[in-house]
C-alpha cells in the first residue's frame, strides 16, 4: 500500500502525499490580520497565518477545493497559487467561476487523477450542506472528496468539506469504507446569524465516526479564523465523553509537520 503522509497547514488547508502525488486541500495562505466579508452579513478575520509559506511548499500536482467563495478555504494567496497547479478540482459553481483548468464535480461525481509516473487516484466528490437547511441558495454549493488508489487495504481517504451533519453524510458508510477522515470542524457560528452553525460540530463529529468508524480522523478547519466556535480544547473535552473507538481514532497534527498515517 503507498504510504499516505498529511501536513495541516493551517485552517482546511492540508497537503496530501500519496502515491508520488502532492494533494493540497483548500489553499489558504494570506498572513494573519485582514477581516474578509462572506456576504449576507458575516465575515471572519483572520487570526493566525499559514504554517508553511507558499513559497516554501514545493510543487503542486492538484487542489481539491471544496468550494471557493469564501476566503477561508480560498484566500487571496490561495487564489494566485492556483494559476500553478495543473489540476484543480471543485464545485461545478466553482469551476464556472474559476475557469479552467478547473473541474466541477457534483455530489457522487467521480474522476481520475492520471501521471505516468503516478499511481492514479481516483477522486469522488462527496455531499456538503454548509448551513442549516434550505441555506443553500444563500452559502452556495460546497463539495467532500473520497480518495481511492491501488492497494488501500480497508477504505478511502475522505475530505468532508465544511458541511453540518445531514441525512447525506449518514448515508455516506452506506457507498463509501472510511479509513481515514480529514473532518472540517469549527461549528461555525456568525453573529448576525445567532445560533446557526455552518460546520459540523464536535458533537456532529462524534455521531457520524460512530456510523463510518474510520481508523483515523484528522480535525482541519477548526482554528485560525474568528467565526471557527470549537477549537482544539473544545474538541478534547467534548472527545473525553466519546466512546473510546471514536475518541481513539482522533489525532491532531503539528502544523506544518509532515506526518505518516498510513498503517
Amino acid at each position: 500500500m503507498d504510504a499516505v503522509r498529511l501536513t495541516h497547514i493551517g485552517g482546511p488547508t492540508t497537503l496530501i502525499e500519496v502515491g508520488g502525488w502532492r494533494i493540497l486541500t483548500d489553499p489558504t495562505f494570506d498572513p494573519a490580520g485582514d477581516h474578509y466579508a462572506f456576504g449576507w452579513g458575516t465575515g471572519s478575520t483572520k487570526v493566525a497565518g499559514p504554517a508553511i509559506a507558499p513559497g516554501q511548499l514545493g510543487p503542486v500536482d492538484a487542489v481539491l477545493l471544496t468550494h471557493d467563495h469564501h476566503a477561508d478555504n480560498l484566500d487571496g494567496a490561495g487564489r494566485a497559487l492556483l494559476a500553478d497547479v495543473p489540476t484543480v478540482l471543485t464545485t461545478v459553481a466553482g469551476a464556472r467561476r474559476l475557469g479552467p483548468p478547473a473541474v466541477g464535480l457534483a455530489p457522487w461525481a467521480s474522476t481520475t487523477l492520471e501521471h505516468p509516473d503516478r499511481t492514479s487516484i481516483g477522486v469522488v466528490a462527496t455531499p456538503c450542506r454548509h448551513g442549516p437547511p434550505l441555506s443553500r441558495p444563500i452559502v452556495g454549493d460546497v463539495v467532500g472528496f473520497a480518495l481511492s488508489w491501488p492497494g488501500q487495504e480497508r477504505g478511502v481517504l475522505w475530505i468532508s468539506g465544511d458541511t453540518v451533519l445531514t441525512a447525506d453524510l449518514r448515508r455516506i458508510p452506506e457507498r463509501l469504507d472510511v479509513d481515514l477522515a480529514v473532518l472540517h470542524l469549527g461549528g461555525v457560528q456568525f453573529p448576525a446569524t445567532g445560533p446557526l452553525r455552518y460546520t459540523m460540530t464536535v458533537d456532529e463529529a462524534v455521531e457520524l465516526c460512530g456510523l463510518m468508524r474510520p481508523r483515523l480522523v484528522v480535525p482541519v478547519h477548526y482554528e485560525g479564523w474568528s467565526h471557527f466556535r470549537e477549537g482544539r480544547d473544545a474538541i478534547e473535552r467534548r472527545l473525553e465523553s466519546a466512546p473510546s473507538e471514536v475518541r481513539d481514532a482522533f489525532r491532531f497534527l503539528d502544523p506544518g509537520v509532515p506526518t505518516d498515517l498510513s498503517r
